[in-house]
């Protein structure tokens, strides 16, 4: 596994699964629980307000949640598995494998979330009112007001926020599939990429004179439209190029029964993060040096097997596809290395780096079509192939809650 992704996962903690969706939360969302209780404390109200008020944020993030499982269950409808979803304080991020290609389908998998905090408000709404139970709006405020009626509300200020078109929100995304439906894909990305970098500026503005939170959506939302950005780029910009083209055939390749010493040795010596396990020229299995630092080496000692601690899935394109068949396989991988084989046996290896570095020398010497009309130029090469070396993980489809 990456050492990005390991990081994301150090720090969060796994609730549970949800329809086959692993669920996390992060650590940072205690210091939300932490600052709602300073609140109480400070206003001078009791541990029972205090409790309540940690209760409603809980029950909140609970719909926060079904948002995010609208998502992955619309996506999966499509044949898109999502890789799992992450709670922060800041909302939900369900991570997709990718997103479909179809305009309509990318739509109706964006509308899925805020559909589901509307259906939530509706229903709410039935049950107070049936009830006769709904108290004036101007009653309510974050700590205060009747607790489903609050819940309610918090529902429908969910549904209409995520609809802003703030790319790569629920509202940019549904503003690019209409785009797509008329331009090419790339194209639309760009201007929904703008116009979510130009809501972020209005974020941060009013975050700067009402709401200090706004401004960690802002930062959020413009590095995700950005992102994505550069990773509809990169995509574009490999189409046509053949595997074998990228690939290094200079790599280090271990046996099953190889120790984990010899395993260190090699990663010392070299920069290859990630070792192929071979065994008679079939790639088995894939050791990466986050797997060494999660702790194989501690539990086993140098001379344990390589094979107790081996990854058992890796991500092989043969060297006759295309980058176009590459690329998204190893965005999607969980480690930064793709594998080419041919006729099954291990030719060569793929990684971000050489990858990167294919970009910027192909595109510096003009060799390949220009991936989007706003970038020219070996400047812009060299641009796009920083960006897919500084970010590898950038083409992970997310949806923020």
């Amino acid at each position: 596994m990456g050492d990005r992704k390991e990081n994301i996962r150090k720090w969060s903690w796994k609730l549970g699964e949800i329809a086959g969706v692993s669920v996390y939360v992060h650590a940072t969302f205690l210091f939300l629980v932490a600052w709602l209780l300073m609140v109480y404390w400070m206003q001078g109200q009791g541990l029972l307000a205090a409790f309540a008020g940690v209760t409603f944020i809980l029950a909140l993030f609970g719909c926060v949640l079904l948002h995010e499982l609208g998502h992955a269950l619309a996506a999966r409808r499509y044949g898109v598995t999502t890789r799992d979803i992450i709670l922060l304080p800041i909302g939900g991020v369900a991570r997709l494998e990718k997103m479909p290609e179809h305009p309509r389908q990318e739509m109706l998998v964006a509308l899925a979330g805020p559909a589901v905090n509307g259906a939530i408000f509706a229903v709410l709404f039935a049950v107070l009112q049936l009830a006769s139970a709904l108290e004036p709006l101007s009653t309510l405020s974050v700590t205060a007001g009747p607790f489903m009626e609050r819940l309610m509300v918090a529902n429908l200020f969910l549904a209409a926020f995520n609809m802003l078109p703030a790319f790569p929100m629920d509202g940019g995304r549904i503003l690019r599939a209409a785009l797509a439906s008329r331009m090419e894909f790339s194209q639309a990305t760009g201007i929904a990429a703008r116009v979510g970098q130009g809501m972020a500026v209005l974020f941060g503005v009013a975050g700067l004179f009402a709401n200090p939170f706004l401004l960690l959506i802002a930062l959020v939302v413009w590095t995700g439209a950005t992102q994505e950005a550069n990773a509809v780029l990169a995509k574009r910009a490999v189409a046509g190029i053949p595997v074998s083209a990228v690939m290094s055939t200079d790599f280090h390749t271990l046996s099953p029964r190889d120790s984990l010493h010899h395993a260190l040795g090699l990663t010392l010596r070299s920069a290859q993060k990630d070792l192929p396990v071979v065994d008679n020229g079939f790639p088995v299995c894939l050791l990466t040096r986050a797997d060494l630092k999660m702790g194989g080496v501690s539990e086993a000692g140098v001379q344990g097997a390589v094979s107790k601690f081996m990854r058992p899935v890796i991500d092989a394109v043969d060297a006759s596809e295309t980058l176009e068949t590459g690329y998204p396989q190893l965005l999607a991988s969980d480690s930064e290395t793709l594998l080419v084989t041919q006729d099954g046996r291990l030719v060569g290896l793929v990684t971000m780096e050489n990858l990167a570095t294919h970009l910027m020398l192909r595109m510096a010497l003009g060799s390949t079509r220009q991936p989007i009309d706003r970038l020219s130029g070996p400047a812009a090469s060299a641009e796009l192939g920083q960006s897919v070396l500084a970010d590898p993980r950038g083409g992970k489809e997310t949806h923020l809650g």
